[in-house]
């Protein structure tokens, strides 16, 4: 380091990964630091790959949404649908008005849950772990809500090649209206405790900045997008399912602060929004579903049938809760598909960290990597070298020195 003469600071190189702190799959981030500033950032990812791609081109589109259910344990309903929607258009198949509709609900419940266990971590990056413990507890109604129509928590099954495995029926809307009540009335003090916090804007206003220009620039998606002023969303932009119906706008931040900056503050305000978005579109989806089908066909062996003579090509879109996903398939009469690739939302926004990062502090490092909700894998170590010293920074390690700023803040 330097003798005390700040102009006199050597850089050195703080190496994370490929495991970190905040993340649940690994990547390699490599910081340049002058002090406690970072100066220059980059990162590695593709440190993990699972292979599911290749097993689906060995199995039926009807397994391979299976398949597609597990490819976020917190999305699960975003990849299933996305890659449903490809298939359906390469086949011609109608699928049942109903049937958008329940896709619809289960996506929009499935937007609500994520966006609250990402404000759960936000907050526990912060060192605000009552915050974390009240995020997670209040996401659990969603998640039984969810458990209700679908059967399961996580991973549910819903979506089939044609429409849905199951209808949302009279006795359970005293059950969703129930849930989104809860929200409407919560949704208030959620607002309060996370954007008039002083210590919560402290550390995140004017903290890890994306412009709009730059936004544009590294083609961001979703709420990382939209924070940075960005007007877009698939819902609105290419309406699928039951959304052309619905009264949808993009929210943006300056629709409750006035003005859009493009910080962390601003991708918390987002998603804190689009829960009171997502509870209304599920609302409007109740109010004027309409009765018929469920599945374009039932029979699986006639499905099976249909796989053999569709020919082409399609890409099916959905925003899922952090942007939007893209499955890409290609079909040329086999029961399989002969090709089959899928884009995630965290891959379009990953080099986004990179003007975020940059200037900023080392104890700023877990908010804003976490800020962009990436969908990414975590282990315990962090390893730190200055002036040729190697030494190892834990998990504990890195968030204290978060939480240190925090409590430095507030005093």
């Amino acid at each position: 380091m330097s003798d005390g003469n700040p102009a006199k600071t050597t850089p050195y190189t703080v190496p994370i990964g490929p495991i970190h702190p905040a993340l649940k799959e690994p990547v390699m981030f490599t910081f340049r630091m002058n002090g406690e500033q970072i100066e220059k950032a980059d990162f590695a990812p593709g440190q993990t790959h699972r292979g599911i791609e290749w097993m689906g081109m060995r199995r039926n589109p009807i397994q391979i949404v299976h398949l597609t259910d597990r490819i976020c344990g917190i999305c699960g309903v975003s990849h299933s649908l996305a890659f449903a929607r490809a298939v359906e258009q390469i086949m011609e198949i109608d699928v049942p008005e109903r049937a958008d509709y329940i896709r619809a609900i289960i996506a929009e419940f499935e937007r609500i849950q994520s966006h609250l266990l990402w404000a759960g971590m936000a907050a526990h990056e912060l060192g605000f772990d009552t915050l974390l413990h009240l995020t997670w507890r209040v996401r659990e109604q969603a998640m039984d809500t969810i458990e209700l129509l679908t059967g399961n928590r996580v991973n549910y099954g819903i979506i089939q090649i044609g429409g849905v495995r199951r209808d949302i029926t009279p006795d359970q809307h005293p059950a969703i209206h129930e849930c989104l009540d809860y929200y409407r009335d919560l949704q208030g003090k959620l607002l309060r405790i996370f954007l008039e916090d002083a210590t919560i804007q402290m550390r995140c206003r004017d903290c890890g900045i994306l412009t709009r220009d730059d936004a544009l620039r590294l083609c961001t998606v979703g709420p990382t997008a939209r924070a940075s002023g960005v007007n877009m969303d698939v819902r609105v932009d290419f309406p699928y399912a039951a959304y052309g119906d619905l009264d949808i706008e993009p929210i943006l931040p300056d629709r409750y602060l006035g003005e859009t900056r493009g910080d962390v503050f601003d991708r918390i305000v987002v998603r804190l929004l689009e829960v009171e978005q997502s509870a209304g579109i599920i609302r409007q989806c109740l109010d004027v579903m309409p009765a018929g089908d469920i599945l374009w066909e039932t029979k699986i062996p006639k499905i099976l049938a249909a796989f053999k003579k569709a020919h082409g090509e399609a890409v099916g879109r959905h925003e899922a809760p952090r942007g939007e996903v893209l499955h890409y398939v290609r079909m040329d009469g086999k029961e399989h598909p002969t090709a089959w690739k899928v884009k995630a939302s965290s891959y379009s926004n990953l080099m986004s960290w990179i003007p975020m990062l940059e200037g900023e502090q080392i104890a700023d490092i877990p908010i804003i990597v976490a800020s962009i909700d990436p969908c990414l894998s975590c282990t315990d170590r962090v390893a730190v070298v200055r002036g040729g010293r190697r030494s190892i920074m834990t998990k504990e390690e890195l968030h204290r020195l978060s939480v240190e700023k925090t409590r430095r803040l507030m005093r």
